[in-house]
């Protein structure tokens, strides 16, 4: 009876029809970057430690806060205010420390992207941003490396694996085959604008975890090609097909030079002419100046905004051309800073003169 620890730990699979020492040896000779150590990066980490690939590289720029614990279970209380990617890598190591880690601090950007790539078998994108996505996507695409990718939002999630070659004629599927080009400004909403239930990240976590581990070791079939849905209040789970697009290879920048003078912030609708402001500056300019607050979320979303007066008029209704009341500047709010932000940007693009716009940094979220 063998008595190798390393056995000993992955005895479970191995002894798997079909896996194997084989499958267990390519997970050991793997890499994984986990882009995003949230609500979905956070089942991907534990699961691809416990599974045992050899090395996991984690890039989250985040720090750990309480409105993440609901679903971001490899947290705990006293890791608010840390580093995500950091913290995540501590817990990982005392989960299993016979694998290698990898972290990088810092969220993956054009400038970073390719050199946080290179070397790694395989991504995992578990971001929760347009901007992020077609970043990673493309990233993907020039360095030719496979993606799972996974979003989730409210009750309902999804799992693909993309740039994997499927077919008779082997093409590679990428996101810009499902979302050629980003949806318009604030018409779809983040986990911190529309909400999310907690076990629903664990469970699409799991399945993007488990199409990695199938991937590096080879057993199995990957949904490359499909698209798997799942709905928690119903347990439906649909697979859908996916197909090529005549034009979305032609949507990725050619070279690196290209995709590294690509901003993927503008292209999603966010604009760097807008100065966003955290609470303290907030605070100093509605002491010091005539300031207008305006949440612009919809009516019947909550928590109020805490400390100022303000009043609410939700981002469709600007959009549309409601009036605003009279100010010197307006400062916007949202429950991320992302609607906000794209109402301001809008204002400044749409109104040229004296009057000014902010948006409130990290939104209600940052203020509780």
């Amino acid at each position: 009876m063998k008595q190798d620890p390393t056995y000993i730990r992955y005895q479970r699979q191995t002894i798997l029809p079909g896996w194997g020492d084989v499958a267990q040896h390519k997970l050991l000779s793997a890499s994984v970057l986990v882009i995003g150590a949230g609500g979905l990066g956070c089942p991907v980490l534990q699961y691809l430690a416990a599974a045992g690939v050899g090395c996991i590289g984690i890039a989250d720029g985040d720090l750990v806060s309480l409105t993440n614990l609901h679903r971001q279970v490899l947290f705990g209380m006293e890791d608010i205010g840390k580093p995500k990617a950091s913290t995540a890598a501590l817990k990982l190591k005392a989960l299993n420390p016979n694998i290698g880690y990898k972290v990088f601090d810092e969220d993956i950007t054009s400038e970073n992207a390719i050199n946080m790539m290179r070397g790694f078998h395989l991504v995992v994108d578990g971001s929760d941003n347009f901007a992020t996505r077609y970043l990673v996507n493309d990233a993907c695409v020039l360095l030719q490396i496979p993606l799972v990718f996974g979003a989730i939002s409210q009750f309902e999630g999804q799992v693909t694996v993309f740039n994997v070659p499927c077919g008779e004629e082997g093409h590679c599927i990428q996101y810009r085959d499902m979302f050629p080009q980003p949806p318009a400004a604030g018409e779809v909403l983040n986990c911190a604008e529309a909400g999310v239930i907690g076990v629903l990240p664990g469970i699409i976590g799991s399945l993007m975890a488990n199409e990695a581990i199938k991937l590096l070791s080879g057993v199995g079939k990957s949904l490359s090609g499909s698209l798997l849905t799942y709905h928690a209040l119903t347990n439906q789970m649909n697979t859908w097909q996916l197909h090529k697009r005549s034009d979305s290879d032609a949507l990725v920048p050619k070279t690196v030079s290209d995709f590294q003078n690509t901003n993927y912030q503008w292209l999603c609708g966010i604009r760097e002419n807008v100065l966003e402001l955290d609470k303290e500056q907030v605070e100093e300019k509605i002491n010091k100046e005539s300031i207008q607050l305006i949440d612009v979320r919809g009516l019947q979303e909550y928590p109020e905004l805490p400390h100022w007066d303000h009043i609410r008029i939700p981002m469709e209704d600007i959009f549309s051309g409601v009036e605003l009341p009279r100010s010197d500047a307006f400062i916007f709010v949202c429950q991320s800073g992302k609607r906000s932000l794209q109402v301001a940007t809008w204002y400044l693009e749409k109104y040229e003169g004296p009057t000014k716009a902010f948006s409130l940094k990290g939104g209600i979220a940052s203020l509780i």
